[in-house]
């Protein structure tokens, strides 16, 4: 949707009055999965797909929402007994809670937002709304909160609004994103660095599986425990070792017989995960888009072997990608169902696509959804 689109929409639902028009991206991950929780380096860009708001002081002491795409109105005020009953609205309330517990003030506003982040594709369609309504309420009433603590106020809101314990990546992506490069984060240190990505010849696509298994959350929680067991093991013998991150290959090989069978394949795609991330930045640097490709199909190997958070569906599109000599290809996200992320050159672009497509009907009753994906900009006023 277009910012004049957005600007006629707030026009007619409040009185003509004149707003100002904010975005902010998703963003995918071109490698580091399961990662973060572990003290280690994710890899994400912003990209071309996001939300977008206008936003106007209402003089009031009520918030007045409405949601393009779902044709849905909210009504709430500032204070902790305020909360929205819609789930859209408790991010928008999250984020203004978030900044006046910072010492922020907030002023009741009149908004509408739409987004073509696609829901539950694995590109952070609720970061975006955070990050969009974060960065335009900072700007709007100079609040100078730094742009770390406005993807901490995402976050934040996820924890304590949403009741999602996610990762700060996402947000992170939404608010620092860069056209032309992806960022690597150090999950332990939050220090950042940024790494061109201009993949000429190369397209980056997304094929969603549109297939969410029920297994997500409570795996996640068993993933998270094993990993941490092993580094607590790990640490008896290396004080130094706090996170998977700090270990290696020796390390734990060297406690292999005092953890289960279970825990030593987790922790093994988490330390081999972060020596690829280094692989790949150097890669990036030399422009060499082979070896990002190889990486990438090692870390869904690693995956679905040792992390055993693929499926069948996305092991099939990851299979079709390598017999049609796709550059890289891996399940992106979580794992249990969504993408899988492409690196394909343009030539093979439109037979891997059509082929894809029509295999994974074959089997599976439906087409894969296909997202282009351009990285961009973060976080800004329009």
């Amino acid at each position: 949707m277009t910012k004049e689109q957005v600007i006629k929409i707030f026009k007619e639902k409040f009185n003509n009055e004149n707003p100002e028009v904010y975005t902010s991206p998703g963003r995918v991950n071109l490698i580091g999965e399961h990662t973060d929780y572990n003290g280690s380096f994710v890899f994400p860009g912003a990209i071309d797909k996001g939300m977008i708001a206008a936003i106007r002081f209402n003089g009031t002491d009520k918030i007045r929402a409405y949601a393009i795409d779902l044709d849905e109105s909210s009504e709430f005020g500032l204070i902790e007994e305020d909360a929205p009953n819609e789930g859209w609205a408790k991010y928008l309330f999250g984020v203004c809670r978030e900044i006046i517990k910072r010492g922020g003030t907030v002023k009741a506003f009149d908004t509408v937002f739409a987004g073509d982040v696609p829901l539950g594709a694995g590109m952070s369609s609720s970061a975006a709304l955070e990050s969009t309504y974060a960065f335009a309420l900072n700007d709007l009433l100079n609040l100078g909160i730094d742009k770390f603590e406005l993807a901490r106020i995402g976050q934040s809101t996820e924890h304590n609004y949403v009741g999602v314990k996610c990762g700060i990546m996402d947000q992170f992506a939404s608010i620092f994103g860069k056209e032309g490069h992806l960022i690597r984060l150090d999950t332990k240190t939050m220090e950042y660095e940024y790494f061109p990505f201009n993949p000429k010849g190369y397209k980056l696509v997304l094929l969603d599986t549109l297939v969410k298994h029920e297994l997500a959350s409570s795996a996640y929680n068993a993933r998270r425990a094993s990993c941490e067991n092993t580094a607590a093991t790990i640490s008896k013998l290396h004080p130094e070792v706090k996170f998977l991150r700090d270990a290696s290959m020796d390390m734990l090989n060297e406690v292999k017989d005092q953890i289960s069978e279970e825990d030593y394949m987790r922790s093994k795609y988490v330390i081999e995960e972060t020596q690829r991330v280094i692989d790949v930045s150097n890669a990036l640097q030399q422009g060499d888009y082979e070896t990002v490709g190889q990486k990438m199909y090692e870390t869904h190997h690693g995956m679905s072997k040792l992390y055993e958070v693929s499926c069948e569906e996305l092991d099939f599109l990851n299979d079709i990608a390598k017999e049609h000599g796709v550059t890289g290809s891996r399940v992106m996200g979580g794992g249990f169902g969504g993408c899988t992320i492409n690196l394909v050159k343009d030539e093979l672009y439109d037979s891997f696509i059509a082929d894809a497509k029509k295999q994974f009907k074959e089997k599976y009753g439906h087409e894969p959804k296909v997202y282009d994906v351009v990285i961009s900009d973060g976080a800004r006023k329009l």
